[in-house]
């Protein structure tokens, strides 16, 4: 009787269906390709099947939503929505440590933007933990923040004097550093601000200019990636990741990394090319009709000075906003992998 019931037991534990999870997520800005070509996909469809359909997924995003950038985390911790992903620096007024994930100028490839982001992961952890109550499960790329003016110029130094939007703190103290001034726009505004001339120039990703149209309000596109590659981090609030079992856990990391942040990373330096030559015309525009953009080189002046800005200025800046052992983490992590050192 009792090896009867055991197996009773046992059978009934078989057939009873995993506990089924809905997600309720929130996507970044959904008109980018980063949102309609990756994360819609991923979370749409990628994750309910690989789940067999014990995972269920409402999707929206920020901007459907409404929502203020700097609120996204803050709310995610608090558990009004599972998931969200934005741009890590939309979070630096509540956590500044943050800037040190996402640094102009150190990354001029994808494989290198990637290595630095691998060193930092340790820290975004943390950071997403202690400030926002959240599990980081990947971090992505936009593609390298790039310069868009609708003035005249010819060299970095052109662009001192001018009134620019920054992508991030840490691009708009560089920005003051080259002698430019930088103005706070949000990314919707920015067509209206370059049109009006609230602002001369914008700094934002070449594929996210183009599908926002800026190239209707600007004339001149200046590659350098000052604004870095504007990682967005994509966590779930700690009590509900805490709340799934270890297989959930692990299907959804697992996932997360080969349906999307892989290929959000494989995509992302052709995407440069292919973005600057829709804004551009200088060759073929695989996601419609080329613009004509005047495309102004980067010379190695620029580039040094710009650099030597970064590391004597800017990141020492940061460290002294970031304090505590931020500086050291980063120089231990980041730093070895740039070569660079914090003093």
């Amino acid at each position: 009787m009792n090896k009867t019931l055991s197996l009773l037991i046992a059978s009934a534990a078989l057939a009873t269906p995993a506990i089924a999870e809905n997600l309720a997520v929130v996507g970044s800005w959904s008109s980018l390709p980063l949102h309609k070509q990756y994360e819609a996909p991923f979370w749409g469809e990628t994750l309910p099947a690989a789940s067999g359909g014990t995972v269920s997924v409402e999707l929206t995003t920020h901007n459907q939503m409404s929502l203020g950038l700097g609120d996204i985390y803050p709310l995610l911790g608090q558990g009004v929505y599972d998931v969200a992903m934005t741009v890590a620096d939309y979070a630096v007024a509540d956590a500044p440590e943050l800037e040190g994930l996402d640094v102009p100028l150190l990354a001029l490839s994808a494989d290198e933007a990637r290595a630095m982001v691998d060193a930092a992961r340790p820290m975004v952890a943390d950071i997403y933990r202690d400030r926002f109550n959240s599990h980081v499960l990947a971090i992505a790329p936009y593609p390298p923040q790039v310069v868009f003016c609708n003035a005249e110029i010819s060299s970095l130094a052109d662009m001192e004097g001018l009134k620019v939007r920054a992508s991030g703190r840490m691009t708009a103290k560089l920005l003051e550093a080259l002698g430019a001034e930088g103005v706070n726009v949000s990314f919707s505004e920015v067509p209206g601000a370059l049109q009006n001339g609230v602002v001369d120039c914008a700094v934002t990703g070449a594929g996210s200019g183009y599908s926002a149209g800026w190239w209707e309000v600007s004339t001149h596109l200046l590659p350098i990636p000052l604004g870095g590659w504007d990682s967005v981090v994509t966590a779930m609030n700690m009590d509900k990741w805490n709340s799934l079992n270890s297989d959930t856990q692990a299907l959804i990391s697992a996932e997360i990394v080969s349906g999307f942040e892989d290929p959000a990373w494989d995509s992302a330096q052709n995407a440069l090319v292919n973005d600057i030559a829709c804004l551009t015309g200088n060759g073929e525009c695989p996601s419609g009709e080329a613009r004509a953009m005047t495309l102004v080189e980067v010379s190695d002046a620029d580039f040094a000075r710009a650099r030597d800005i970064l590391t004597s200025e800017v990141l020492p800046d940061w460290a002294e906003r970031a304090g505590g052992d931020w500086a050291t983490r980063w120089n231990e992590s980041v730093g070895q992998v740039v070569g660079v050192t914090i003093n």
